[in-house]
C-alpha cells in the first residue's frame, strides 16, 4: 500500500478461507465450507433448543407441548428440506430471476452461496404446515416451537456470509468499516488509490437477528411463560426479524440488478428517490403479521 495516501480508520478483512478443509477423492475435490457448516450447526443447536422446551411441560399451556422429542426429529427432516429448497428458490425468484432463467443449470449450485431467508422461511412454513396437518398437531404452538429454534441458524448463517465476503454493506467512513476483498466490493466511487470500507452488514444482522432476537425469544419462552399463550413467540419472531432486517437494509448494499443510474440506492420500489429495497418489501408483511398475531392471541 502507498503510505503517502491518507489513511482512514477501518478494519482489514480477516484472512479466512471460505473452505474449512478440502480433500481429493477419485479425481473429485470435496470441500466443507463455512456456509454449509453454518447451516448444520445452526439447525442442530436450534433443534436441541426446541427439544429442551418440549421436555419441560410446565412451559406450555393446559394442552401441553405440541409434540414430543421423537416427532421433533421427524419434523427436522421436513424443515431442512424447506430451508434448502425454499431458500434457494426464493433467492432465484426474488433477486436474480433473469440470470437463472438464462443459466438454469446453476439453480441447484447452492454451495456457491445465494440463499434467501424469506424464501427459506416460506419453505419452512409450507413444510411445517403440511407436517402439522398430517400429524394433527396444534399449529400455533408448533409455530412457537419452530420460531424458538430459528435464531441460531440466523446467527451462524450471517457469520458465514461475512467469512464468504458476500452481502456486504454500503460504503462507510465509520471506524468499524471493513475493507472487503474483490473488485465489486472495492468499486464504490472512492478516490483513486484509496481503499473502500463498507458496513459489515452481515455482522449487524448476526447480532440483531441472531443474538438479540434469540435472547428475547428464550427469555419470553423460558422465563416469562409466553409459550402458555400460543402464537406469542411466533408473532414476536415475525415482527422482530422483520424490524431487524428492515433497519439493516438501510446500510446493506442491494443486489446489483436493482442499481441503475437513476436508482443508485438500488430500491426495488421507489418514487422520486424514496422507496424500499427488496429486503424491506419482503420484511414489511412479516412485521405487520407479527404485530397482528401477538395482538390477536393476547386478546382472545
Amino acid at each position: 500500500m502507498d503510505k503517502t495516501l491518507p489513511m482512514r480508520a477501518m478494519i482489514p478483512f480477516p484472512d479466512i478461507s471460505p473452505e474449512i478443509f478440502s480433500i481429493s477423492l477419485f479425481g473429485f475435490d470435496l470441500a466443507l465450507r463455512w456456509y454449509a457448516m453454518a447451516y448444520i450447526v445452526g439447525i442442530v443447536i436450534g433443534w436441541r433448543l426446541v427439544v429442551a422446551a418440549l421436555k419441560r411441560p410446565t412451559l406450555w399451556g393446559a394442552n401441553g407441548a405440541p409434540m414430543d422429542a421423537r416427532q421433533c426429529e421427524d419434523l427436522l427432516t421436513w424443515v431442512i428440506l424447506g430451508v434448502i429448497l425454499g431458500g434457494r428458490l426464493g433467492y432465484v425468484l426474488f433477486y436474480k430471476p433473469a440470470y437463472y432463467l438464462a443459466h438454469p443449470g446453476e439453480i441447484l449450485v447452492i454451495w456457491q452461496g445465494g440463499m434467501s431467508f424469506h424464501g427459506g422461511f416460506l419453505g419452512v412454513v409450507i413444510a411445517t404446515w403440511l407436517w402439522s396437518g398430517r400429524h394433527k398437531v396444534a399449529r400455533l404452538s408448533l409455530a412457537d416451537a419452530m420460531a424458538l429454534g430459528v435464531a441460531p441458524g440466523l446467527f451462524f448463517g450471517r457469520i458465514a456470509n461475512f467469512i464468504n465476503a458476500e452481502l456486504w454493506g454500503r460504503p462507510t467512513d465509520l471506524p468499524w468499516g471493513v475493507a472487503f476483498p474483490g473488485y465489486y466490493a472495492q468499486e464504490c466511487g472512492q478516490a483513486v488509490g484509496e481503499i473502500c470500507a463498507r458496513h459489515p452488514s452481515q455482522l449487524y444482522e448476526a447480532l440483531l437477528e441472531g443474538l438479540l432476537l434469540g435472547a428475547v425469544l428464550i427469555l419470553l419462552a423460558f422465563r416469562r411463560g409466553a409459550l402458555k399463550t400460543p402464537g406469542v413467540i411466533a408473532g414476536v419472531f415475525f415482527a422482530g426479524y422483520g424490524i431487524a432486517r428492515f433497519l439493516v437494509e438501510f446500510v446493506r448494499q442491494p443486489d446489483a440488478q436493482f442499481v441503475t443510474e437513476g436508482n443508485p440506492l438500488g430500491l426495488a420500489l421507489h418514487l422520486d428517490g424514496y422507496g424500499f429495497t427488496m429486503g424491506q418489501l419482503l420484511s414489511l408483511p412479516m412485521i405487520l403479521f407479527g404485530i397482528w398475531l401477538v395482538r390477536r392471541v393476547r386478546h382472545d
